[in-house]
């Protein structure tokens, strides 16, 4: 999908840059697969602010996908492609042959009318769905489950991919989009190509105000505030940190430490780390 650009009589306007929409084929989603979306502004179920820079933005209801893809044998046809206001990749209706509808992700080269199937013996075509042991190497996949049956969790946003690499006893090895290399059960099931709209870190949302219509408040600094409001505030002019290394807003290392917890038990299946050297 290409980058639209635009005259620059605004300001706003002269870096402004916007998808062209030029696949999408309809405005209006399938009724039955839309749900109403309450926005949370942050707070939790106390009221309380748990994460900051969230509030406002434009009313959206979200699309129920079909991550599972466990609807084995039976046909679908592509009916519509969509934009999807939840996500940065684009949606497909798919009709089945049974009457079923349901929502999946658009993979690069999937069209109108193309016919899309899942289970254990269905052919590597774009858009397919069958589990890891039957998918030959080298194969490009997205969509990808961690857990037998729980629907896919990595690999699901624009542009993004895995590629089989190998089989070991009962995992397969994959290289995932951030150069990590990992095992993942054989029963797990992933889908056949690419996400699309690949092009979507190409846009420049060009204002403030449309990182407010996805409903992203600002951001201060903490060397803008004063002591008691962050570890950076504070002081005559514009000061450096002052402190051994930069702290977030509660006093804890904000750089260069790690996160991830030392005993999870799926370390063990990662081969190569996406930060190794």
């Amino acid at each position: 999908m290409s980058i639209k650009s635009y005259k620059p009589y605004t300001p706003s306007r002269r870096e402004m840059t916007t998808m062209s929409y030029e696949e999408v084929t309809t405005s209006t989603p399938e009724k039955s697969l839309v749900v109403t979306l309450k926005k949370s502004g942050g707070r939790n179920n106390q009221g309380v602010i748990t994460c900051r820079h969230i509030g406002g933005g434009n009313k959206t209801k979200y699309r129920i996908i079909d991550f599972k893809r466990d609807k084995d044998g039976v046909v679908g046809k592509v009916a519509t492609i969509e934009y999807d206001p939840n996500r940065n990749a684009n949606i497909c209706l798919i009709n089945y042959s049974d009457g079923e509808k349901r929502y999946i992700i658009k993979p690069q080269g999937l069209k109108v009318g193309d016919s899309i199937v899942s289970g254990e013996a269905c052919d590597i075509v774009v858009g397919n769905a069958l589990l890891l042991r039957n998918i030959p190497e080298g194969t490009f996949i997205h969509n990808v489950e961690l857990a037998p049956k729980k629907g896919g969790q990595l690999c699901r946003s624009a542009g993004c991919s895995a590629q089989v690499l190998g089989k070991e006893g009962k995992y397969v090895i994959v290289r995932l989009q951030s150069g990590e290399t990992r095992k993942i059960l054989d029963t797990c099931r992933a889908t056949i190509g690419i996400v699309g709209n690949e092009d979507f870190n190409l846009v420049n949302l060009g204002k403030a105000g449309k990182r407010r219509y996805l409903g992203v408040r600002p951001t201060v600094r903490g060397s803008a505030m004063n002591p008691p409001d962050h570890p950076h505030g504070g002081g005559e002019g514009k000061c450096p940190v002052g402190r051994d290394a930069p702290r977030t807003p509660w006093g804890k290392r904000a750089l260069g430490v790690k996160t991830r917890k030392a005993k999870k038990a799926s370390s063990k299946l990662i081969v190569r780390r996406c930060n190794a050297k």
